[in-house]
């Protein structure tokens, strides 16, 4: 099975709310086609590095996923591209192992009860 990140970056002029139906949307695409989400968060409002369409902030959302089947991510794009409350986008895919490593420094920042 193959693991993908994909960051995508929703107006900052949408409501939380809003934000959040736009993230379900994206969610259920990806269920919808087979794949499983490791991890979704929203990194909140952030200054961009250069004016986006009008834009100068921007809400972050990572998400992180796996599939066998390589139509789901062309189909998140086009998802991408059709919805207007998203500026920029980009997915990646991502060694298994790199993944597993982030996976399991996260889990032991959380036992320990935080930064070292």
């Amino acid at each position: 099975m193959a693991c993908y990140e994909s960051i995508f970056i929703l107006r900052s002029s949408l409501a939380d709310d809003e934000a959040e139906a736009v993230i379900e949307k994206m969610k259920s695409v990806l269920t919808k086609h087979g794949a499983t989400i490791v991890k979704a968060e929203n990194w909140g409002k952030k200054k961009l590095a250069y004016e986006i369409k009008h834009d100068r902030r921007g809400t972050y959302i990572l998400l992180q996923f796996e599939s066998a089947q390589e139509n789901v991510v062309s189909e998140l794009e086009r998802l991408y591209r059709l919805e207007d409350s998203v500026i920029k986008f980009l997915t990646v895919r991502v060694e298994e192992e790199a993944l597993q490593a982030v996976a399991a420094e996260e889990q032991g920042e959380s036992e320990s009860g935080g930064i070292q």
